[in-house]
């Protein structure tokens, strides 16, 4: 079962958050905000928080050019990921993907669907890695932003998390770089 291993240190990550949305500004961004303070209150260190419209070319760019930076570690969005015309998010980063977390979509579901059921189907949360920076895709409510932070990422973002966490791995992620194959930033 999972734990905490307090013998270990905590290691703080350095998180940017980005909203995706047609409507809202930094001042109404409820679900950044619910992430930036779920951030800084676990100890991370808050590196970039910004608002985009629901813009395939404006979404992968700027997610783009946080992954490059060596200041971000794991860039979290949170909009679009419905299936109206305007969510985009999911077909502007999949394709960004290096490789694809699978399971985060499969965790995330599971919870959200204790929470409202069978509505959790209208979301399109997925996860990958670009850059090497973990790429996490969230819908836009503050409710679901909680449930993936508070169900998944708090834990998975924190080195002291057992048996296996997200941070251990960070040092590693270029590795097929190394060795020459893979894709490069």
């Amino acid at each position: 079962m999972s734990r905490i291993d307090e013998s270990r240190p905590f290691i703080p990550v350095r998180i940017a958050v980005l909203t995706v949305s047609d409507t809202r500004s930094l001042e109404e961004d409820k679900s950044g905000a619910t992430l930036a303070a779920r951030i800084e209150d676990a100890g991370h260190v808050l590196a970039e928080r910004a608002i985009v419209t629901d813009e395939h070319q404006r979404i992968a760019g700027t997610v783009l050019d946080w992954a490059k930076r060596d200041d971000i570690e794991v860039i979290i969005t949170t909009g679009g990921t419905g299936f109206t015309g305007r969510d985009v998010t999911p077909e502007a980063l999949e394709p960004l993907f290096d490789k694809r977390m699978d399971g985060f979509s499969a965790l995330f579901h599971r919870i959200s669907y204790d929470k409202i059921g069978t509505s959790t189907i209208q979301s399109r949360a997925t996860a990958g890695l670009i850059s090497q920076t973990f790429v996490f895709v969230l819908p836009g409510s503050p409710g679901a932003c909680k449930d993936a932070w508070d169900g998944i990422l708090k834990l998975q973002l924190d080195y002291r998390h057992m048996p296996c966490n997200f941070v251990e791995i960070m040092p590693r992620l270029d590795e097929h770089l190394k060795r020459g194959g893979g894709k490069s930033a």
